[in-house]
């Protein structure tokens, strides 16, 4: 199982989780972003930077995610491409991206993104807090031992 971050809007906490994860168990870990990321010294862990631009960090995630890769991103579109492809998918929050419910949240997204578009006040995310980061440690520990 390889890990891949969607990386530009990662929280930094969510990073460092999966920096030790990583050291842990030995897993392959890349991080994806438009802009340069320090990552620790580590054979298994790496930084790609890609172009800057709409979407070019997702798909260069798509077009290399296998089926059992996990991918840690919020982008809705992305988690429903990995999950197609049979990969797993969490966001930094600790949600499951699943068949079950993939196709739900990509149709709600596109529901709030027509209502911004057109002018309505959807709000935003809550603060990534401490419950955030405790969810997304233990649903990263749980599909790491699942991979095993």
């Amino acid at each position: 199982m390889h890990i891949w971050v969607d990386a530009d809007a990662c929280p930094v906490v969510v990073k460092d989780i999966l920096f030790r994860a990583a050291r842990r168990t030995g897993r392959d870990l890349t991080l994806v972003a438009n802009q340069m990321m320090r990552v620790p010294a580590a054979p298994n862990i790496r930084a790609v930077q890609v172009p800057g631009g709409f979407d070019v960090a997702d798909d260069w995630i798509a077009e290399r995610v296998t089926p059992g890769d996990l991918v840690v991103t919020a982008d809705i579109p992305l988690a429903a491409q990995v999950v197609e492809k049979g990969a797993l998918a969490l966001s930094p929050r600790g949600e499951r991206y699943g068949k079950d419910n993939i196709r739900e949240l990509l149709d709600l997204r596109n529901f709030m993104d027509t209502l911004r578009t057109t002018g309505v006040d959807t709000g935003g995310p809550t603060a990534f807090g401490q419950a955030d980061r405790q969810k997304f440690a233990n649903q990263l520990d749980r599909l790491l031992a699942q991979a095993k």
